[in-house]
């Protein structure tokens, strides 16, 4: 008679499982992305992107500003690209 493990299959680890799992969440998840991408993007774009990325750049530069004002410039240099990569305007 032979002796298998409650619960085990064939070749398949508990660990195997979880990634295999994990894996195809990834994947899912890229193809949700794929088909969904410009939906997206527009989201990004989108004014209420921008009114909280303006919030939240605003609050860290001011931050950093307090940390480093001999900086401002360069703080504000930054933010403003950050800006430009988040948001419509």
């Amino acid at each position: 008679m032979h002796n298998v493990g409650v619960g085990s299959s064939a070749g398949t680890t508990p660990q195997k499982g979880i990634h295999m799992g994990i894996e195809d969440a990834v994947n899912k998840g890229k193809d949700l992305y794929e088909q969904n991408k410009d939906k997206i993007a527009e989201a990004v774009k989108s004014e209420q992107a921008e009114d909280i990325s303006d919030k939240v750049l605003d609050g860290v530069a001011d931050f950093a500003k307090k940390i480093a004002p001999g900086a401002a410039d360069k703080i504000d240099e930054i933010r403003d690209g950050a800006d430009k990569a988040v948001g419509n305007e």
